[in-house]
């Protein structure tokens, strides 16, 4: 794996942060989950053909995904070692997250992943200068526990009913539990950009059946 420019990563997640949009999408359209989800699932399965679609070195598919994408992929896959890139999870996830969850929950769940990790990798990178596990920074584990726990109270403005000490304190248990998942990425074998959501989801619904 290839070790990216901090300019690259600052590029690769705002690509990242642009997927905020689904968030808005699953408050939204909230009558429509079903719909919503298949949507998510199907442009899930589109960008998993398209990655090996470029891995087979496709004319025109390949030189545009290259132009686009090149410079802030972690890795270059082969046709020997395929390694979906962190973007077909998201959809996954996001899927997941619009049909197993209440709106609130799955809203915040892919919110604090988007948002958290976003945080956790620029200023883990910026700043981390305290080393934990799988070379992750002290700096880095921080941040991401603070933007998702900001995230999770922002995205519950717009839900009233989740104005509760209880959900709160329970979707911050999420968030740390979420990213311990990230730290030990590795070893658990899970893209952290579906192990998040799900985690975070799981946490935040309890939290919801509790208030």
């Amino acid at each position: 794996m290839s070790e990216i420019s901090y300019k690259q990563e600052v590029f690769r997640k705002l690509i990242h942060l642009s997927s905020l949009w689904m968030v808005c999408a699953i408050i939204l359209l909230q009558n429509y989950r079903m719909e919503l989800g298949l949507f998510f699932a199907i442009c899930c399965i589109l960008n998993v053909i398209v990655e090996r679609m470029v891995v087979l070195q496709v004319p025109i598919i390949t030189p545009l995904y290259g132009f686009f994408f090149k410079n802030m992929l972690r890795s270059n896959a082969s046709s020997a070692k395929w390694v979906i890139s962190g973007s077909p999870p998201v959809w996954a996830a996001a899927a997941l997250a619009t049909w197993l969850y209440p709106t609130a929950a799955g809203a915040s769940a892919l919110a604090i992943m988007l948002i958290a990790d976003t945080a956790a990798a620029l200023i883990g990178r910026k700043f981390g200068k305290h080393k934990s596990y799988n070379n992750k920074s002290i700096e880095g584990i921080v941040a991401f526990n603070v933007a998702g726990i900001l995230c999770m109270v922002v995205i519950s403005c717009f839900f009233p009913a989740t104005h509760s000490w209880v959900y709160y304190l329970i979707g911050a248990l999420g968030v740390f539990v979420s990213s311990m998942a990230e730290l030990f990425e590795k070893q658990l074998h899970i893209d952290d950009n579906f192990s998040i959501v799900i985690i975070n989801g799981v946490f935040l619904t309890a939290g919801l059946m509790l208030i």
